[in-house]
């Protein structure tokens, strides 16, 4: 697939990065030369310098051969023109990076696609609703429904006292042929392993396990942990992120929002009328405390900088507050915050990645995610008439072993797969995979 990726900041060159290991032709366009020279030197691309909002510029980038054009500047404005523009020019699918929540609207949706806009993404939305996803199931450290929640991805981490310490897949796995859940990966230092029975479960693992929606609070009791009931939060940073979670969230629970800037915080206090809002440095660990952070039952810092965050979860962790969610864009402090104890990490990064990732899958791709705790990405494909996938069962699928199905949902009904399973037409798929195998598990299902 020919790719043009308008924009090598932080979001464009993690997707180059990512795509141009797909075997895809990757084009990057930025005027920023430096950008340039960096994203050449870890990625196997073309770049080109300019205005990606000239048509000179985006010819000589040949938009018009290209099956995907990605607009992600920083600026709005200048993604929606060049997205309009590309498509104009020949683009076959094009989409573009925003920051205002109202071009979301279904009428004002409607109006981009009539100009050419195939797709519009707004990444700190996307996060904001992860966290409020998360809060939701606070056991968890990630939480991923697939067909409207029929199916959902369960995120857990093994503490010292989990009852999992040491057990293998086999021992705590009575009857594979009618559980209602299946583990299909864990996570352990940096390394990600696709499980076979006699694999052991050690602590500090990170379990994957996919589980119908009648499964997750058994999921839960097998992992030893149980959900909290959030009703004191502190919001560290009004960013969009922050400012969104308060705004959905203060008519349930009681919130603290501490920000430093002192405009930005009598700008939230108009927005957010049932939120507490505090102009406090969050990196002063007496004013964190004297603001009650040991009392709350969930802490979220989602300041722009990763450090901060960090530091401040770290502090909530210490006090004993019980879920604790970091915004950490620096993609090589990921593991690092994970090591520290943070619960759970969002990174939009990945979410923009997994939001755009399945414009370049050949097949019918419903969905996609990007994981922030391991090197893996989970897919829900929609399985098309007399693929291969349906000529024989799960077993003599011949499927790459660094990838597993998880889950199928056909109709109301869904099944977790195994050896026996067969697959029809239409089912939906949720699979597993390592990056290796992405490039590899679309054709057993087109």
């Amino acid at each position: 697939m020919k790719i043009v990726i308008a924009g090598a900041g932080e979001v464009g060159s993690h997707l180059a990065k990512m795509l141009s290991g797909e075997y895809h032709d990757i084009t990057v366009v930025d005027d920023d030369p430096k950008r340039l020279e960096s994203i050449a030197g870890m990625a196997d691309v073309i770049v080109i310098e300019g205005d990606c909002t000239t048509f000179s510029v985006l010819k000589k980038a040949s938009v018009r051969k290209a099956d995907l054009f990605i607009a992600v500047r920083p600026e709005e404005t200048s993604n929606i023109i060049s997205a309009i523009l590309a498509k104009q020019l020949g683009a076959r699918k094009s989409i573009a990076r925003i920051d205002n929540n109202e071009y979301l609207e279904p009428n004002n949706k409607e109006m981009f696609i009539d100009m050419g806009i195939d797709y519009l993404f707004y990444p700190e939305q996307v996060a904001a609703d992860e966290v409020i996803n998360l809060l939701g199931h606070t056991s968890t450290t990630e939480y991923v429904d697939f067909s409207g929640g029929k199916l959902s991805l369960v995120v857990f981490k093994i503490d010292a006292s989990s009852p999992l310490v040491n057990k293998t897949l086999l021992e705590i796995t009575d009857d594979r042929e009618s559980q209602p859940y299946r583990t299909v990966a864990i996570s352990r230092d940096g390394e990600t392993i696709i499980p076979r029975g006699s694999d052991q479960f050690k602590v500090g693992d990170n379990i994957y396990v996919i589980a119908n929606q009648h499964a997750v609070k058994d999921v839960m009791v097998f992992s030893g942990k149980a959900n909290i009931d959030i009703k004191n939060m502190m919001i560290l940073g009004g960013s969009r992120i922050g400012a969104r979670v308060a705004a959905e969230l203060q008519d349930e629970v009681n919130i603290k929002l501490v920000d430093y800037t002192p405009e930005k915080a009598y700008k939230l206090a108009e927005q957010l009328e049932k939120t507490l809002i505090i102009n406090e440095d969050g990196r002063n660990t007496e004013a964190m405390i004297e603001e009650g952070l040991s009392n709350m039952d969930a802490f979220v810092a989602v300041t722009g900088r990763a450090e901060t965050n960090i530091l401040a979860a770290m502090l909530a962790k210490r006090l004993g507050v019980k879920k604790v969610i970091a915004e950490v864009e620096n993609l090589n402090f990921i593991n690092l915050a994970e090591s520290m104890g943070i619960d759970t990490i969002v990174n939009k990064k990945l979410i923009t990645a997994s939001n755009i990732f399945r414009f370049t899958m050949s097949t019918d791709v419903q969905a996609i995610k990007c994981l922030t705790g391991c090197d893996a990405e989970v897919l829900e494909f929609i399985v098309k008439p007399n693929s291969p996938a349906t000529k024989v069962k799960i077993r003599d699928l011949n499927f790459p072993h660094d990838a597993t199905i998880g889950g199928i949902v056909r109709g109301d009904r869904t099944f977790i797969a195994v050896g026996n399973t067969e697959i029809n037409a239409y089912d939906r798929v949720v699979v597993f995979s390592l990056p290796s195998a992405i490039s590899k598990i679309g054709k057993f299902f087109n």
